[in-house]
């Protein structure tokens, strides 16, 4: 099981001393990864302060090229130089604030696993596209790209989060049923493009997770662990999810 706690663009230096401590104590002995990804002022300070403890260290996001004349960006070297393992890619923000396309965040994962990180692929749709039914072909096409550019044998190295737009900040959240039913369907197109990679990857639900449902959510046969937003601010909240999925050990 996974959890990942994204902070987005929130933080400050009293905010990780605050929240560091606090997820070391409470997660010292949980048998999961736990990861949290502030935004980048904070990385080199978040890597120190959890350092020895269970908690590791993730980006929200990098630029598909190695280096060069890109004013305001950061490579996925420079996130391994500061002891980043894991990087968040494609979540919708980025998607409508910055204009990522389904090949930019393909690019972008391959980045991150041409030198080591961890991607988080996110995928999902708007609340208009699931009232028109067309939640399954959104997912597909996005899942399609990263799958083409990542080739079969990299999968395993990458998890993958189904985040619905329409949950994502909204105090909105896809029911159990929902989301396992998406869980699955992006199960079955794995296995389509590389049989066998599907029973090794992670699979893990983004959208309004709360200590109080995430037990119910992370029941579901294929969810893997959450991608926790608002929560993740919470120290005492997002330990207490952190729990909730140790109660269901990823045993892939």
């Amino acid at each position: 099981m996974l959890v990942a706690g994204n902070w987005k663009m929130h933080g400050s230096q009293a905010m990780v001393r605050g929240i560091l401590p606090v997820l070391a104590a409470e997660l010292r002995s949980v048998e999961l990864d736990v990861v949290v990804c502030p935004p980048f002022p904070y990385l080199s300070m978040v890597v120190e302060c959890a350092s020895g403890s269970v908690v590791a260290v993730g980006a929200q996001d990098l630029h598909p090229a190695a280096s060069g004349a890109h004013t305001g960006e950061v490579s996925g070297q420079m996130l391994r130089d500061v002891g980043c393992e894991w990087v968040i890619i494609g979540h919708s923000e980025r998607r409508a604030d910055s204009g990522e396309t389904d090949a930019i965040v393909a690019r972008k994962v391959n980045a991150a696993l041409d030198v080591g990180l961890t991607p988080i692929v996110c995928v999902g749709e708007t609340r208009e596209q699931r009232e028109s039914g067309r939640t399954f072909d959104v997912v597909a096409t996005q899942l399609a790209s990263v799958l083409e550019c990542a080739g079969p044998e990299r999968l395993r190295s990458l998890v993958l989060a189904y985040e619905p737009v329409w949950a994502i900040g909204t105090g909105l959240t896809a029911s159990p049923e929902q989301a396992q039913e998406v869980h699955l369907r992006v199960r079955q197109q794995v296995e389509a493009f590389a049989p066998g990679a599907e029973s090794a990857m992670r699979v893990v639900y983004g959208g309004s997770v709360k200590a109080a449902n995430a037990s119910a959510l992370f029941a579901m046969p294929d969810i893997d662990g959450g991608l926790i937003g608002g929560a993740s601010l919470d120290a005492g909240e997002f330990a207490a999810i952190c729990r909730a999925a140790e109660g269901r050990p990823w045993n892939k």
